[in-house]
């Protein structure tokens, strides 16, 4: 821990297993460019710009290494917030655990702190998704696994990519629900979202009701004449009870109607992931 009468000078380097403990100047220091967090919410820094003033920093950051050669010589991996609340608080070091990270390994570290800490908006957690997908070449399945998270829930998270802008920028501020932004994609036509992405906001529209309008909007009205559904066929309404499942709980779901009794099939990818689904079916069962 660093309090702010410990000034700027440098301790020895402590060697432990693995990495390398010290405390760095902050102008040794630049943020990581792959950072996938954009929005910095201006009240919590303050907060946290006072505790860093009265009690110091309490939980080191985690730097590399800088591969960028200029003039810092550290690229941090986690801790930008503490790193920006650190120079806003006036102090001039900060506690560091030094280590080599390789790049693919980079983006990875800063996604899954953020997410432990629910710090990324739908669109950036999209976004950093993509990045890794992009830049390391993986496929859905690798990236799950090197997340431990589903497949489903990864591919769900990406389509809010295809959001038009007036939508994303609503879902970045908070203002729609990654759940309504999954039930608009169902539109198809960029207009529509927009249309009803105002409508929800307007009418304070829950998810269950914009999955209803969509539902409305879409396929159901096409049909033409009713049919009784045969066994194993497949029938609109259940795909699409099927996949608003598969959104509201990030992963793949599977409906099947017999001729006298249906079936509902839930994935998921470890007994964490099962005790997620579970919580949120029955949020009193946690």
């Amino acid at each position: 821990m660093v309090r702010p009468d410990q000034g700027g000078s440098d301790a020895s380097l402590i060697a432990v297993p693995g990495a390398t403990f010290a405390e760095l100047p902050l102008d040794s220091i630049h943020p990581n460019r792959k950072q996938p967090r954009v929005e910095f919410n201006e009240d919590e820094l303050a907060e946290l710009v006072h505790s860093i003033r009265e009690i110091g920093v309490l939980q080191p950051v985690v730097v590399r290494p800088s591969q960028e050669g200029g003039t810092t010589s550290y690229e941090l991996v986690m801790g930008e917030r503490r790193w920006r609340a650190s120079r806003e608080a006036g102090m001039e070091s900060i506690p560091a655990i030094i280590r080599s990270t390789l790049d693919d390994d980079l983006l990875r570290d800063a996604l899954l702190e953020n997410l432990h800490r629910s710090a990324l908006n739908p669109l950036e957690e999209a976004a950093a998704y993509q990045q890794l997908l992009d830049d390391f070449g993986c496929s859905h399945d690798e990236l799950a696994g090197r997340l431990g998270r589903s497949r489903p829930q990864i591919s769900n998270t990406l389509r809010l990519m295809k959001l038009p802008p007036l939508v994303q920028r609503r879902v970045a501020a908070g203002v729609l629900s990654a759940g309504h932004a999954r039930a608009l994609l169902g539109l198809g036509d960029p207009a529509d979202m927009e249309k009803l992405a105002q409508r929800i906001v307007a009418e304070g529209l829950s998810v269950r009701s914009t999955e209803e309008i969509v539902a409305l909007s879409g396929g159901l009205r096409r049909a033409t004449k009713p049919s009784t559904p045969r066994d194993g066929a497949r029938h609109e309404r259940l795909d699409y009870l099927a996949t608003s499942l598969s959104d509201r709980l990030d992963t793949n779901v599977k409906i099947t109607l017999g001729a006298k009794k249906g079936r509902v099939s839930i994935e998921f990818a470890s007994v964490d992931d099962l005790n997620r689904i579970i919580g949120v079916l029955s949020p009193s069962a946690e």
